[in-house]
């Protein structure tokens, strides 16, 4: 049994993530979260009663706190996925964007290059330290390609540019001290246990609502989705068998437009909703103001991943929708708890205004 520290792991991810150490690797984790508005214990109650998950509340940027995991419980890899992640939210205030994801990844990096210094040998070679990013860090595509891990860094918004920031020390970590970091990009991910500020289950929560589907501009902004669970195993594949220094695209080959997912899932809620009264759901959607500097297009290229590591993900895209509507229509009581608190779906990344948005 291995033990992984954890970072964000009672966020969307992270807790699908931990969920599956359990379930498939029976690796001890040690879970360091924040717990702001988007981590969520409830999404780790599978494992409330298991000796092996030890959870700790607490900040990446808490230097003291996390030498102290680490001279504790002595793991083997770090995996770090804690990161504020909502572009809307770092345009109305990036200060939060640059604490976590910039300083927070340059402490998680500077305390494990010091407990990396302290393993035998052969713990100095089996250690990993995995950093989580994402496709936006390289901006926008035309209406054709996709992004490689050659790609250029080139953010869009403040949230774009604080994963830019960390991806680089990530790098020079490697390339300055030799940390055996690993690098993965993912694109869109969707499923159960979302926070509902982000598209699907936002609109999905709307549509049981019968409240309004608003959507940005002209609804014809690309995204490649990816189920989470896919992810996850993707990151655990990485962690595995990926070679320190690199960096692997994740990928669903799942291009969408964002009318075309909402559309979707006005679909499969008309088909697996409880006689809703304001069916079809799709007569809900309603155009609305685009968010500032919003890239068009995004496309993961994940042939490294296919070809080096064997990794391909299993969900496709209308079953995906199919279990994350399930998945919120029988878990209603988890969507009342996380939505208790001050966010309530309003419009963010337009300070001036308070329109419901995606």
């Amino acid at each position: 049994m291995a033990t992984i520290l954890v970072t964000g792991g009672a966020g969307f991810i992270g807790s699908c993530y931990v969920r599956g150490q359990f379930a498939e690797t029976g690796n001890r984790v040690i879970n360091l979260d924040k717990l702001t508005y988007a981590g969520n214990l409830d999404s780790l109650k599978p494992l409330a009663d298991d000796p092996r998950h030890v959870f700790v509340e607490g900040d990446i940027c808490d230097r003291a706190l996390v030498d102290r995991l680490l001279r504790q419980y002595q793991p083997q890899a770090i995996v770090h996925m804690a990161a504020e992640s909502h572009v809307d939210r770092s345009i109305d205030g990036a200060a939060e964007f640059v604490q976590t994801n910039v300083v927070g990844t340059f402490t998680m990096l500077e305390a494990a290059r010091a407990y990396w210094a302290t393993l035998t040998d052969a713990e100095h070679q089996r250690f990993r330290f995995l950093h989580v990013s994402t496709d936006e860090v390289h901006g926008s595509l035309g209406e054709t390609g996709q992004f490689s891990e050659t790609s250029r860094h080139a953010p869009n918004s403040p949230y774009a540019a604080s994963k830019a920031a960390a991806d680089h020390f990530v790098r020079a970590a490697y390339r300055t001290h030799g940390l055996p970091v690993l690098t993965t990009t993912c694109s869109n991910n969707y499923g159960p246990y979302q926070f509902p500020e982000k598209l699907i289950p936002l609109i999905l929560l709307n549509c049981l609502e019968g409240r309004p589907l608003p959507v940005y501009g002209d609804g014809q902004q690309v995204r490649d989705w990816l189920f989470v669970e896919d992810h996850c195993r993707a990151i655990d594949t990485v962690l595995r068998y990926g070679h320190p220094g690199e960096v692997y695209h994740i990928g669903g080959n799942c291009e969408r437009a964002n009318l075309q997912v909402v559309k979707a899932i006005c679909k499969a809620v008309d088909q697996l909703g409880p006689n809703l009264p304001h069916a079809p759901c799709d007569q809900l959607i309603q155009l609305v103001e685009d968010r500032p500097g919003h890239d068009r297009r995004y496309a993961i290229d994940p042939s490294k991943m296919q070809e080096q590591l064997g990794w391909r993900p299993e969900v496709d895209f209308d079953d995906g929708i199919q279990r994350t509507v399930r998945w919120y229509l029988d878990n209603h009581r988890w969507t009342q708890r996380v939505t208790s608190g001050v966010y309530r779906r309003e419009r963010l990344g337009l300070a001036a205004t308070a329109t419901e948005q995606t």
